[in-house]
């Protein structure tokens, strides 16, 4: 599960900056990259960074027992 985390992490951080470029300069990196923002690879990129987010809303609930590959207990 760590590389799944860790991708999932890029894919949210990559989503992030480009909301930080939509919110600042009005400029959709994504859509500018991928061939508008209705484009299939657009809405593909899309989709990917929305549930790399729901993944990481996990990451927020998941015990420090879970990451260091000891038993959780709670």
């Amino acid at each position: 599960m760590v590389i799944l985390d860790k991708i999932a992490l890029a894919l949210t951080v990559i989503g992030a900056l480009n909301w930080g470029s939509v919110g600042l300069f009005g400029f959709d990196c994504v859509a500018f990259l991928c061939g508008g923002p209705a484009a299939a690879l657009s809405r593909v990129v899309y989709t990917l960074v929305g549930v790399a987010g729901l993944w990481c809303v996990t990451l927020l609930f998941r015990g420090s027992e879970e990451e260091s590959g000891q038993p959780y207990t709670a």
